[in-house]
């Protein structure tokens, strides 16, 4: 018999999921990534698996890795889709997919299978991530698959079919719009915020951020160290990489910091509206931002800024696995060897204040910058410098005279 390793959260959709296979003649294998959701009861995820038939369950902890190895190199390229979204969602992707096809290598399963739909990002992130892995691989999409869509168009057919099975579902009314959630970010999309005249922000019952209007009346500051473009440590304490996350996601959280409500372009074509929260990270990108104005080389940081769209293009698609990709983290890798440095924050009902900021690698000398008379920096020398830059307008200006 067949064998396949499933994606598995316990939800609804994946619970059906898990029977459906097992009707197509599989056996199939059930894997919880773990990457920071919250679960009332993982124990009782897997054995939900296992009852609903699955030949195998288990839970991989993919935390650390995702902040570690997904997370923090696309933060050193300040890469955010479309200018604001800091890719929570799909940094995740990759990183479930390599999971799950190790879980397959051990198991001998032929096949891997999700519960994406045809109609999203999450897709192209699981295949794409599957099939540069493992070139070979089965990858079993459910829902673009037209006897499965024929046989679930809908939520009621999708909460009969699991009475008719004895899958244990919760029999809860559904939220108005649905949600994605791990340690990085939570997203929040479909359903009522797919009416634009609604407003995303007071509809949303945000998990891990308090509104800025609901935030203290004080500002609370935190320090962030960074080495070599990698945060480090949080009020002085060395942390992991998912700790600083998990660390700066409660600080940021009771601030107020980190919700977005913005219109984006899918992969697939289409334009989709999504509200999200992120409180650690965007403190974390304002952080190493201000580490990199210190530090960093003007013209490898204009450089690195003309780049990171690619870089959060490919994130957002889903080609982490890739020759380019490959050689973009090697040279931001590069890029931050310089990158440390310390910076403390207030934060203010939904602001980041910059309170100070420092570095021993820092480039800025107070005595070229000074406006004040005196210092390093010969203002004579600006005459020949402009003389040479203003050369091709004087030329052209008198070729070509512009009306004024």
């Amino acid at each position: 018999m067949p064998s396949c390793v499933l994606a598995y959260s316990g939800g609804l959709d994946t619970s059906v999921i898990l029977g459906w296979l097992q009707d197509e003649g599989y056996d199939v294998h059930a894997v919880y990534v773990d990457l920071g959701q919250p679960c009332e009861d993982r124990e009782a995820i897997l054995q939900k698996a296992k009852d609903c038939g699955a030949v195998s369950s288990r839970i991989v902890d993919g935390r650390e890795e995702m902040c570690r190895d997904f997370a923090f190199p696309v933060l050193q390229w300040q890469a955010k889709y479309e200018s604001i979204y800091l890719l929570g969602t799909s940094i995740a992707r990759p990183l479930i997919s390599k999971l799950c096809l190790q879980v397959a290598k051990e198991v001998g399963a032929d096949a891997y299978a999700h519960g994406a739909t045809g109609k999203g990002n999450d897709q192209c992130r699981f295949q794409l991530a599957a099939e540069a892995l493992d070139p070979s691989v089965k990858v079993i999409a459910p829902w673009r698959i037209k006897r499965f869509r024929d046989k679930f168009p809908g939520r009621t057919e999708l909460i009969a079919y699991c009475n008719e099975k004895n899958i244990p579902v919760k029999a809860s009314t559904a939220k108005p719009y649905s949600s994605d959630e791990n340690c990085l970010h939570i997203s929040y999309e479909a359903g009522e915020l797919e009416d634009l005249g609604v407003n995303g922000v007071e509809l949303v019952d945000f998990g891990m951020t308090v509104s800025p209007q609901e935030a203290p009346d004080q500002a609370e500051t935190v320090t962030i160290k960074v080495e070599k473009g990698i945060p480090t440590h949080v009020n002085g304490e060395k942390c992991t990489a998912l700790e600083v996350v998990t660390k700066l996601n409660e600080i940021g959280g009771r601030n107020g910091i980190g919700r977005i409500d913005m219109v984006e372009n899918r992969f697939v074509g289409m334009k989709s509206r999504g509200v999200y929260e992120a409180p650690g990270m965007t403190i974390l990108y304002d952080a190493l931002l201000n580490v990199e104005q210190l530090t960093l080389d003007r013209d490898l940081i204009h450089l690195r800024d003309q780049l990171k769209s690619i870089v959060a293009e490919d994130v957002y698609n889903g080609f982490w696995y890739n020759a380019k990709f490959d050689a973009l983290l090697a040279f931001i890798q590069n890029a931050m060897e310089k990158c440390t440095g310390e910076v403390t924050f207030k934060l203010y009902k939904g602001n980041i204040i910059v309170d100070s900021r420092s570095s021993e690698t820092s480039l800025y000398d107070e005595g070229i910058a000074t406006m004040e008379g005196g210092g390093s920096y010969n203002q004579d020398d600006a005459e020949g410098f402009l003389r040479i830059q203003g050369l091709p307008s004087r030329v052209q200006g008198r070729v070509t005279p512009r009306p004024y």
